[in-house]
């Protein structure tokens, strides 16, 4: 089987409204983004790191930390209503277009969720390589569970567990196991990202890489930004 081309790709908009510019604000000392671009190169394998961004300030940021930003991505790609999906799947139809090259794989590292470990992308990725699924996503244990204490409230205001077994759970920990996703770190199958039909992450034989917890903190808001610099600054978590 010949070696797979890797296309690891970081997106990062210019319009951040929860934490303003987050993706170039300083943390511990590096911009957000380049926790990610370095990340990418200390785990090597991808045969090219590219950033999709519609922000000349975060593509001069990111070239300066080692990412590739072969084209400005477009502004209709760039609104809070534009999919993940569709903006990775204009970075690899654009970036093969670019290069006369054919990428087999691309790996998404989310640069708003900077918590993972070099062995979390290795991992992900053999997963991948092993079971060849159309996508492999980043999940943390859920802290809530739909079968036991999450629920939902009806028309009338009546409120109803989420999801419900024929014989009831009394315990937390006899309920189905339930996982997060965490926005990390996605691979996905050539063929799957550029089928304009698919519009989720998830797809019919998606499988999941399980990552500690503390993962779990995808930054959306100025208070998660405050919590990651101190888990940073107090050496909970190295990036």
């Amino acid at each position: 089987m010949s070696k797979d081309k890797i296309l690891l790709t970081i997106a990062a908009r210019g319009g951040s409204k929860g934490v303003k510019n987050k993706n170039i604000r300083q943390l511990c000392g590096l911009p957000l983004i380049a926790h990610t671009i370095l990340q990418a190169k200390k785990w090597g394998k991808a045969d090219r790191i590219i950033c999709s961004t519609d922000s000349p300030e975060i593509a001069g940021v990111a070239k300066e930390y080692g990412a590739e930003i072969p084209f400005m991505r477009p502004a209709e790609l760039a609104s809070d209503s534009a999919g993940k999906l569709e903006v990775l799947r204009h970075a690899l139809f654009t970036f093969e277009q670019l290069t006369d090259e054919k990428y087999s794989v691309l790996i998404d590292l989310d640069a708003t969720a900077p918590i993972r470990k070099i062995s979390d992308i290795e991992g992900a990725y053999q997963l991948f390589l092993a079971k060849r699924p159309q996508s492999v996503f980043s999940v943390t244990k859920a802290r809530r569970n739909p079968y036991f204490n999450m629920v939902e409230v009806g028309a009338s205001g009546q409120a109803a567990l989420v999801k419900k077994l024929e014989t009831a759970i009394k315990r937390r920990q006899d309920a189905p196991k339930i996982y997060d996703m965490n926005a990390s770190i996605y691979v996905y199958d050539r063929d799957f990202l550029l089928d304009s039909n698919n519009k989720s992450a998830i797809a019919d034989n998606s499988l999941v890489w399980i990552m500690d917890e503390l993962s779990a903190f995808d930054i959306d808001a100025e208070l998660d930004f405050q919590y990651v610099e101190y888990l940073m600054n107090n050496k909970v978590v190295e990036l």
